[in-house]
């Protein structure tokens, strides 16, 4: 269907100091597109805009829990995260694996794979559910990822990255409004592709339009079931 792993949208109050951290812990390039400032990491852009007013909370209670890296080296990736005063809310020595709470109590998941070339890549988006098996049909069947496991977690594969879902007793809150606004699918033919979902019945919260102002890109926004925001984008490859 031409659709791979697109963005995070961090919407926040320090959006230099959120920057600052990709680069020094995952060695992250970045640039600026208009009035956003970029993270690339192998899989995956980071948006940074400065918020309007305060996030309403951060990831954690959202319906998206995390993101998540791989790290050539947890022991370096832990020293960085220590270095900038980086508390962790998980540590699992056995699985070399942490999660750290970045300012605006942004949940950011990294775990040793000696294997990459690179010093970080892209993994995963954790969304929590109570319907892992359902929510993980909606997101293979909008996007055309394909059905697989993470361990014990149900997933949804895409180019680029994962959307791995965690079980929860209730549904969470939407990401709108909050410190992770948003998660973003990069999209070959978005205008055709806006067009077979309207068909289907999808409301969008806003329909596909090009924005002059950042370089022609194209958007549009819509939920999944539980309130994901997602943004669909086609032009960030080529930005």
């Amino acid at each position: 269907m031409g659709v791979s792993m697109g963005h995070v949208h961090l919407i926040v109050a320090d959006p230099d100091a959120q920057k600052k951290l990709f680069v020094d812990v995952l060695g992250a390039e970045t640039k600026t597109l208009g009035f956003l400032q970029l993270v690339k990491i192998p899989g995956i852009v980071i948006v940074l805009s400065k918020a309007r007013t305060a996030p309403t909370e951060g990831s954690e209670g959202s319906t998206v829990n995390h993101f998540g890296f791989l790290v050539k080296s947890i022991a370096d990736t832990k020293a960085k995260l220590a270095a900038a005063n980086i508390p962790l809310a998980m540590d699992n020595d056995k699985n070399k694996q942490v999660i750290a709470v970045f300012p605006e109590k942004i949940r950011v998941e990294f775990t040793e794979d000696a294997s990459l070339k690179g010093p970080s890549a892209f993994h995963h988006m954790h969304i929590a559910t109570p319907n892992g098996e359902t929510l993980r049909a909606w997101y293979v069947k909008t996007f055309g990822g394909t059905e697989g496991k993470r361990g014990n977690f149900l997933a949804a594969m895409f180019p680029g990255g994962e959307v791995d879902f965690l079980k929860v007793d209730k549904v969470q809150t939407p990401t709108k409004g909050r410190s992770l606004d948003h998660i973003g699918f990069e999209v070959k033919g978005l205008e055709e592709f806006c067009k077979k979902l309207q068909a289907q019945g999808m409301t969008f919260e806003v329909p596909y339009r090009e924005v002059p102002e950042l370089g022609g890109l194209k958007i549009a926004y819509i939920a999944d079931p539980e309130g994901t925001r997602i943004e669909l984008t086609e032009g960030f490859a080529a930005q």
